[in-house]
């Protein structure tokens, strides 16, 4: 394989971080719009924006995908289903009673772990030392984050609601991981992100119809319009399309320790954005965390 060029690698990098601030900005629209938009209305709204402009993009790709969905209705329904209806729907339910920084951390953190030990048992993937260590760090880290620095707290540690929420959250898109990487070889990226968006989107109406039954309707306004924006073309769309093209020029092993960058960025608005403080239980917490992904990734870096 031909090495990538200096300035490849530099485009590969430059749109892998757009790629994580972008995305990290989810984490604070769940805390900003909890009294403006339900969790599941946002959901749907952001989902449904994202496939309407994604459309035209996908739409030459519409046809020759189709039959590879129909043949593959029930791996389809399942990753709609956990990657698209219920991670960050249950983000969002979790954005109601924990702060944008917890959400970024528990669940940018934990997903990655879950998604190893699926791997482990239902793929087969064998897990190293290196993994293992980081792993431990990392639960460490959360550990120390849910429990507030104290023993004692661990000893008779309870989960908030909201912490429930995002680990519910992570546990679906780690299910989704797994199911990503069974994607059918005959159908183009750009199909198969179409039909999960879509897909994703029709399994969310019926509890968008019950939730609008039983809360206040929204109030539509240019800030409410601008989050849905926000979200459907930005968190949605141009990240993916983004992070796909930084694959193309970094590879994935590369390009998905980007990934790590999330919590940070997440952490950076929660404090400019919604004036949120950062205390040594957090730093601490990060730490831990970001050095058990470095080490799971040291052998990456090194192959690199």
């Amino acid at each position: 394989m031909k090495p990538a060029s200096q300035n490849h690698i530099v485009l590969g990098i430059i749109l892998a971080i757009v790629a994580t601030i972008i995305w990290s900005g989810n984490f604070i629209v769940a805390r900003a719009v909890i009294n403006d938009i339900p969790p599941v209305t946002l959901a749907f709204f952001r989902w449904l924006t994202a496939c309407i402009i994604l459309l035209p993009i996908a739409w030459k790709h519409i046809k020759p995908s189709w039959q590879i969905v129909k043949q593959n209705k029930a791996y389809f329904f399942w990753t709609g289903l956990t990657g698209i209806s219920l991670f960050n729907t249950f983000v969002y339910i979790a954005g109601h009673s924990s702060t944008a920084i917890n959400l970024a951390l528990i669940g940018t953190t934990s997903s990655p772990i879950m998604s190893i030990i699926l791997a482990h048992y239902f793929l087969k993937e064998h897990i190293q030392w290196r993994r293992i260590v980081g792993i431990i760090l990392c639960v460490a880290g959360i550990l120390f984050l849910l429990s507030k620095g104290s023993f004692e707290n661990l000893l008779h540690l309870q989960f908030t609601k909201g912490d429930g929420w995002v680990l519910l959250g992570a546990l679906s898109f780690a299910i989704y991981n797994i199911l990503a990487r069974k994607k059918p070889k005959e159908i183009s990226a750009i199909g198969f992100l179409f039909f999960v968006f879509c897909i994703g989107t029709a399994l969310l109406i019926p509890a968008f119809f019950i939730e609008a039954s039983y809360v206040k309707p929204v109030e539509w306004t240019w800030q409410t319009g601008s989050v849905i924006l926000y979200l459907g073309l930005g968190t949605s769309v141009i990240s993916f399309l983004l992070w796909n093209r930084s694959i193309k020029e970094l590879g994935a092993g590369r390009t998905a320790l980007f990934g790590n960058l999330i919590p940070i960025f997440s952490s950076i608005e929660a404090v400019i954005i919604l004036g949120e403080k950062i205390s040594y239980i957090h730093i601490i917490s990060f730490l831990l965390i970001v050095a058990g992904l470095a080490i799971d990734n040291s052998v990456l870096l090194k192959r690199k």
